[in-house]
């Protein structure tokens, strides 16, 4: 009977697990729907400054500007900015940036640049301190939800070593959003700015449905720029250089912003898949060891059943 006892115990056991997990998918899933709230409520800066940059672009030529996030240099230093989160149980959101960022670190340093990076998230920051990278900066602590103070914060960190020349490149090392199963590690520059390739990229939008009476997120695409363009007769009393070194600050702030944001998205959502993952598989092992409670309990049953028979018979004969 002991090992029917330890059965029992397990089955309770993995049914409180269970309750845990499907607790943190709620959680997870209730701050999906947060961080498309911040998505929604930055969007309108966001679109209203691209399009300035836009129609700036068309009327002005920027290569004829002095502006220093502008300047292409050559490159001898680079700096790869990695995002993870401050937390695990989100499957392998952690380990695929981690990885892609030692990969990227590889790749420049063979090529024969000095590397150092800036690491955001207690993940990033525990793994590379205890190994021998170059850290540049590191932070921490931010919210689940990024705002645009912490932006700001690590967008002046790196501005201040890229205009004291400390580095020629920022590179950004983050999990661009797909949907709620899929997200991958992408690189992207961010300084020098480069006004050129300013594009306009949808941003995701997460719907909170039921789906056979659970709770689910499904990603969706934004509405594009609907802001409207300068209107042709205005002349900028400013220099171009002087409207390009007030916006362009504006502009890397937003783009690191986005980048947090995407990051933020794919941790809730590998959070969400991992917790779900999770309370499917205690479902699975507490059916199992139900089936082996019965059967383990079955066969006491019959063994006690055959020894009060023997004893019977033994005590007729």
């Amino acid at each position: 009977m002991a090992n029917l006892k330890e059965i029992r115990d397990r089955i309770q056991s993995v049914k409180n697990t269970r309750k845990i997990t499907e607790a943190m998918r709620l959680v997870a899933a209730a701050k999906v729907r947060r961080a498309q709230e911040q998505v929604l409520r930055s969007r309108p800066f966001s679109n209203r400054l691209v399009r300035i940059l836009e129609n700036m672009q068309s009327r002005m030529r920027f290569e004829d500007a002095e502006a220093p996030l502008l300047k292409q240099r050559n490159v001898e230093t680079i700096t790869l900015a990695a995002i993870t989160g401050d937390r695990g149980l989100c499957g392998g959101y952690n380990d695929s940036i981690i990885k892609r960022t030692e990969q990227r670190f590889t790749e420049l340093k063979a090529k024969g640049f000095n590397v150092k990076l800036v690491v955001i998230g207690s993940k990033a920051i525990n793994y590379f301190s205890n190994r021998d990278y170059p850290i540049q900066a590191k932070f921490t602590g931010l919210e689940q939800v990024p705002t645009a103070n912490e932006a700001n914060m690590i967008a002046s960190d790196m501005l201040a070593e890229f205009m004291a020349s400390g580095t020629d490149r920022v590179e950004m090392v983050f999990t661009k959003f797909i949907n709620l199963v899929s997200c991958k590690p992408v690189l992207q520059t961010l300084l020098p700015l480069d006004p050129q390739n300013i594009a306009d990229p949808e941003d995701e939008i997460f719907n909170l449905t039921t789906n056979n009476g659970r709770l689910v997120v499904e990603p969706g695409a934004g509405p594009v720029n609907t802001e409207p363009n300068i209107p042709s007769d205005i002349v900028f009393e400013q220099s171009p250089d002087q409207l390009l070194n007030a916006l362009l600050p504006l502009y890397l702030q937003n783009q690191l912003l986005r980048c947090l944001q995407e990051s933020a998205a794919s941790e809730l959502a590998s959070r969400m898949t991992a917790m779900n993952n999770a309370s499917d598989n205690a479902k699975e092992l507490a059916k199992t060891l139900t089936l082996d409670y019965n059967k383990a309990r079955q066969a006491a049953i019959t063994q006690e059943i055959l020894e009060v028979v023997g004893g019977s018979a033994a005590a007729g004969g």
